[in-house]
């Protein structure tokens, strides 16, 4: 009869859908990816850049002439060499690997930032405590954002901490004079490093589309 043949092709496809293996499902995400991570650090070390012009003219103010005289170019002292020196042969830093060049940035910055930090704390002025500190907490997210792009990259981060900026033990500046000079040569690597460091997150992200849209298959089951 009808209604048996019907309640019979009911059954037949109840019992085939039962015995069916799981089907994938089609899923498609978008990973944020390394691209926009380089993007991001691109981004945040241009604003680093117009920030530090900024505190860097009212730091020189601070510390007076003939630090704040334009012409003002002193040759780097010996103690000037526990910063991080940007002063490498440009052809010698292009042939390090993208690695390389990241861990390197990493460790200046963290490096950098160890002795931001010292400085914000022997300033004297209200507003310039404040723009250091302002100035510290985006150097903080410039580190994180090279952390996040190495990760994203696959590369590790360089081990071991930054470390206090001056070993224990180490001699204080003689004078205030020669203070001043440490002072002058931190904010002068710092314009050299964030100069640098633009340049190289602008050809990274050339290298590294913005996004990457991703099939994936997911077991699903009934």
């Amino acid at each position: 009869s009808p209604t048996g043949d019907s309640w019979g092709i009911f059954t037949f496809l109840c019992a085939a859908l039962c015995n069916l293996p799981a089907l994938p499902a089609l899923n498609c995400s978008e990973e944020l990816g390394a691209g926009q991570s380089i993007q991001q650090t691109y981004d945040l070390t241009r604003y680093l850049e117009h920030q530090l012009r900024t505190l860097a003219g009212t730091y020189l103010n601070y510390l007076g002439p003939p630090f704040n005289e334009p012409d003002f170019n002193p040759p780097r002292l010996a103690r000037a060499e526990r910063v991080p020196s940007a002063t490498v042969d440009l052809d010698l830093w292009r042939g390090l690997t993208g690695n390389a060049r990241l861990a390197a940035n990493y460790r200046a910055y963290s490096r950098l930032l160890c002795y931001l930090r010292v400085l914000d704390g022997q300033v004297g002025t209200a507003e310039l405590r404040h723009r250091l500190a302002h100035f510290c907490a985006s150097l903080q997210g410039l580190v994180l954002s090279i952390g996040g792009v190495m990760s994203s990259l696959g590369y590790p981060l360089p081990a071991g901490p930054a470390g206090p900026p001056t070993p224990p033990g180490a001699p204080a500046a003689p004078n205030d004079f020669l203070k001043k000079m440490d002072d002058f040569w931190l904010l002068k690597e710092l314009q050299t490093w964030l100069w640098r460091s633009a340049k190289d997150f602008n050809r990274l992200k050339k290298k590294v589309p913005p996004a990457v849209v991703t099939l994936r298959l997911e077991a699903r089951g009934f």
